[in-house]
C-alpha cells in the first residue's frame, strides 16, 4: 500500500534535525506514473522524493543516455560499444529526450493533484567524469581520453543541469531542489583503471585537480540555476577526502566496510556542515534487522566520540540498485530504511 505523506508514521516536522530517507534514483518497472506515485507516497516530507530513472524502458532511459540527452549541441547515438558523440541527433537520443519529457509531465500532473505537495524534490544525472568514461568519440575511443572532450562535456553538462533544474522547478513549483551527481566510475578514473575501447590497456588517470574543478563548476552552476543543495554520489569512501576541496556539496557513500580512517574523514565533513547520505545494505533474501542498520552508523559515531545529535543531518539511502528488483522489493527497502531512521532518531532523543 502506498503511504500518505501527510499521515506516514515516520513523518516529522521539516528542519527538525531528524534522520530521513531517500533513494539514489534508479527504479524498477517501465511506468513513470506508478513509480512516481510510490516514491511520492513513501517519501513524504521531511524525506526526499525524487524523479526516478527507469532503465527497464530501454534505450535512452539508462542513466548515461538520459544524461547525454541533457547536453545541448552534443548529440549522441547508441553503438554496440555504447553511446557515441555524433554530428547530429538521431532516433536514440530522441527517445532519451522524449522519455525525460514524459517523466516531467507525469510529475507535474501528480504534483498538481496533491493537496499538500512535498516541499522538496531531487533530480539526478551522471557526473562529468563518469559521463566522459561512458561516452565515445567518433574514433570509438572513450571521451575520457581527451582533455578537450572532457572540458566540452563538463561545460555542456553545466548547461544541461540548468535545464534539468528549470524543468523540475516548473513541474514542482516551490519545491526546494536537490541535484545529485552520480560518479560511479570515479575511483577507476582517478586510478587510471578505465579500459580503452580495445580493452587491451587502460586510459591515463585524470588528475585530482581537474576532478575537483569539474565538480566545483557543476555545483556552482547548479546553485546558480536554483538548486538548494548538491550531492555527489560516490561508489566508495576513498574519494570523500577530495570533497574537502569542493565547497558546499554533500555526499552519498556506502557505509558498509568503511575503515576507521574513512569514518574520520566522513565525520570531519559532517561536523563542517556537509550532508551525508549513508548508503546502507538493503534487505535481500535474509531480511536485515532494523537495529543492525542503525548500529552500522551508531557504532562508528560513538567510536569517534561524536555527539549523536550530529546524526540528525543524515539521510539513509539504499546502497543497492533498486531497478534490479521489483516495485514490491523497493517498497520493502524504503520501509526498512524508515524503521531504521526511526531507531536512529530514538537513539538521538535518548542521548
Amino acid at each position: 500500500m502506498v503511504l500518505d505523506p501527510a499521515a506516514a508514521s515516520h513523518a516529522v516536522a521539516p528542519d527538525s534535525g531528524a534522520v530521513t530517507v531517500t533513494a539514489l534514483g534508479d527504479w524498477p518497472g517501465q511506468d513513470p506514473v506508478e513509480a512516481l506515485r510510490i516514491i511520492r507516497g513513501e517519501l513524504g516530507s521531511p524525506n526526499l522524493p525524487f524523479l526516478p530513472s527507469l532503465p527497464e524502458r530501454g534505450v535512452g532511459s539508462d542513466e548515461v543516455g538520459r544524461t547525454a540527452g541533457l547536453l545541448p549541441e552534443l548529440p549522441v547515438d547508441l553503438q554496440p560499444h555504447g553511446w557515441r558523440l555524433v554530428d547530429r541527433p538521431g532516433r536514440d537520443i530522441r527517445r532519451a529526450v522524449s522519455a525525460l519529457s514524459t517523466d516531467f509531465n507525469v510529475l507535474a500532473d501528480l504534483v498538481g493533484a496533491e493537496e499538500r505537495p512535498t516541499h522538496e524534490l531531487k533530480v539526478h544525472c551522471r557526473g562529468p567524469l563518469s559521463l566522459a568514461a561512458n561516452l565515445h568519440l567518433h574514433s570509438g575511443e572513450r571521451a575520457l581520453l581527451d582533455h578537450g572532450a572532457r572540458r566540452d562535456l563538463r561545460d555542456a553538462l553545466i548547461d544541461g543541469v540548468g535545464s534539468l533544474l528549470a524543468r523540475a522547478a516548473a513541474a514542482s513549483p516551490g519545491a526546494a531542489l536537490t541535484l545529485q551527481l552520480d560518479e560511479p566510475e570515479i575511483a577507476e578514473v582517478l586510478q587510471g583503471a578505465i579500459p580503452t575501447a580495445s580493452g587491451y590497456r587502460t586510459l591515463r588517470a585524470v588528475g585530482e585537480q581537474e576532478v575537483i574543478e569539474a565538480w566545483t563548476l557543476l555545483a556552482e552552476g547548479a546553485r546558480a540555476a536554483g538548486a538548494a543543495a548538491v550531492v555527489l554520489s560516490l561508489s566508495e569512501a576513498e574519494q570523500i577526502a577530495l570533497l574537502q576541496r569542493v565547497p558546499d556539496v554533500g555526499f552519498a557513500v556506502p557505509v558498509s566496510g568503511v575503515t576507521n580512517r574513512d569514518w574520520e574523514a566522513i565525520a570531519e565533513l559532517v561536523e563542517a556542515g556537509r550532508t551525508l547520505w549513508a548508503g546502507v545494505q538493503v534487505p535481500g533474501r535474509k531480511p536485515l534487522r532494523v537495529q543492525e542498520t542503525a548500529d552500522a552508523l551508531l557504532r562508528p559515531w560513538r567510536g569517534l566520540g561524536l555527539a549523536l545529535q550530529s546524526l540528525g543531518s543524515i539521510r539513509l539511502v539504499p546502497s543497492g540498485n533498486l531497478a534490479e528488483r521489483g516495485a514490491d522489493h523497493s517498497r520493502r527497502v524504503l520501509s526498512h530504511l524508515h524503521q531504521s531512521a526511526d531507531a536512529l532518531n530514538q537513539a538521538i532523543a535518548d542521548a
